[in-house]
C-alpha cells in the first residue's frame, strides 16, 4: 500500500494496493477487449443488414470508444481518484457528466448526418434545417442533464444569477444572431424558397444555393455569391419564379400606323403555336392594346413552363420580329412630327464657286 498525492487536486492521499492497481487495469483491458469484440461484429453484422443507417461503421466506433472510456472511469473509481470532491462534486461526477455529453454529441452529429444522407438525392431545405433543428435540440438537453450528472444543477440558478449581466451584454450584440436563427426557423415552416429555385429578394435575384439557419446564400444570374441575412429575408417580398411549374410570358411589340393590325394579330398567332414550349392552356392572347406615339402597340401574353420561360421569351422576340418582316409589316421606330403656326421659308444660296 501507498499513499500518492495528485498534484492537480486538493491535498488528500490516495491509498494504491497492488490488488487495487491489478483490478484497475484489468477492468481497463477487458473494456478495451470488449470493446473490440462489439466493433468488429457491429461491422460483420452491417454487412449483412438492410439497417445500414444505424448498424455500421460509424456506430461501431462509438460504441468501441464508449466501451474505453467506460472502462477508464470504472477503473479510476477502483483506484479511489474518483472520490475526491471538487467544491460541491466530485471527480467521478465531472467524469461522469463529460462523458455523457461527449457521447451525446457524437450520437447527435451522426443521427443529423444520418437524417439529411438518408433523404436521398439532393435534400431539400426543410430536411436540412429539420436535422439541425433536431441537433441543437439534443445538444442542448444533454448539457442540462450533464450538469445535473455532474452535481451542479442546484447552483445552476447562482451560476445563471452571477452571469446575467454579462448576458445582458453580450445579448445586445448576439441580438442579430438570435433574430437570424428566430427567422430561419420561421421560414422552415413557411416555406417560401427551396434550394435551387429562381427568386428575386429586393435587388437580388438569381438560384438559391443554400439554406442555412443564419442566412441564405444566391447565387446570382452573373455567378456572384449573395449572401443574405434569415432576418431580412423573413421581411423581403420574396418573388419565387419558379413555385408554380407555368409561367406568364409577357412581351410588346409595336407595329406603323399604316400596317394592318389585324393581320399582324393573326401572324404573331401562328408564330406562337410555331414554338413548342409554348403552353395551349392557358390559351395565349395577343391583342392591340395602345396607340402609342410612334405605333400601335400589341401585347403578347403566352405561357411556358416555369424553368423554359428565359428560353421562350427569347424565341418569341426573336421568331415574331421575322415573321413581322417577312410579311412586311414594319416596326417603326419612335418618331415625331414638328407643326410651326406660322409657314416656313427656306432660303437656298447656291454655292459660289
Amino acid at each position: 500500500m501507498a499513499n500518492v498525492t495528485l498534484p492537480w487536486l486538493p491535498p488528500v492521499s490516495v491509498e494504491l494496493t497492488v490488488v487495487s492497481a491489478v483490478k484497475a487495469v484489468a477492468i481497463l483491458v477487458g473494456a478495451v477487449l470488449a470493446g473490440r469484440i462489439i466493433r468488429k461484429l457491429i461491422i460483420r453484422k452491417s454487412k449483412e443488414t438492410s439497417l445500414t443507417w444505424i448498424i455500421n461503421q460509424d456506430t461501431a466506433d462509438i460504441l468501441f470508444r464508449m466501451f474505453v472510456l467506460g472502462g477508464a472511469i470504472w477503473a479510476l473509481y477502483v483506484l479511489g481518484i474518483m472520490k475526491y470532491t471538487l467544491g460541491p462534486t466530485t471527480v467521478g461526477n465531472l467524469a461522469f457528466a463529460a462523458g455523457f455529453f461527449y457521447f451525446t454529441y457524437l450520437i447527435a452529429k451522426k443521427s443529423r448526418d444520418y437524417m439529411i444522407e438518408g433523404s436521398g438525392g439532393e435534400p431539400g431545405p426543410d430536411v436540412v434545417i429539420r436535422a439541425k433543428l433536431f441537433y441543437y435540440i439534443v445538444i442542448t438537453v444533454a448539457f442540462f442533464t450533464a450538469l445535473s450528472f455532474a452535481g451542479v444543477s442546484g447552483q445552476l440558478g447562482t451560476l445563471l444569477a452571477a452571469a446575467g449581466i454579462t448576458g445582458i451584454i453580450l445579448g445586445f450584440s448576439a441580438q442579430t444572431v438570435v433574430s437570424n436563427f428566430v427567422s430561419g426557423v420561421f421560414m422552415y415552416f413557411d416555406k417560401p424558397l427551396q434550394i435551387g429555385d429562381a427568386v428575386k429578394v429586393g435587388e437580388a435575384t438569381g438560384i438559391v444555393e443554400d439554406i442555412r439557419i443564419l442566412s441564405t446564400r444566391i447565387r446570382s444570374w452573373d455567378g456572384t455569391l449573395i449572401r443574405i441575412p434569415n432576418e431580412k429575408l423573413f421581411n423581403s417580398n420574396i418573388v419565387n419564379l419558379m413555385r408554380y411549374p407555368a409561367r406568364r410570358v409577357d412581351v410588346q411589340v409595336g407595329i406603323a400606323y399604316s400596317a394592318d393590325a389585324d393581320r399582324a394579330v393573326e401572324i404573331i398567332r401562328e408564330v406562337l403555336d410555331a414554338i413548342p414550349f409554348v403552353l395551349a392552356e392557358p390559351e395565349p392572347a395577343v391583342y392591340v392594346s395602345e396607340l402609342s406615339d410612334s405605333a400601335v402597340m400589341i401585347s403578347i401574353r403566352a405561357w411556358a413552363p416555369s424553368e423554359k420561360w428565359f428560353d421562350v421569351r427569347t424565341r418569341i422576340v426573336l421568331d415574331v420580329k421575322k415573321a413581322l418582316d417577312e410579311a412586311g409589316i414594319e416596326i417603326p421606330f419612335p418618331q415625331r412630327v414638328n407643326w410651326f403656326a406660322n409657314e416656313l421659308r427656306v432660303k437656298i444660296e447656291e454655292e459660289k464657286t
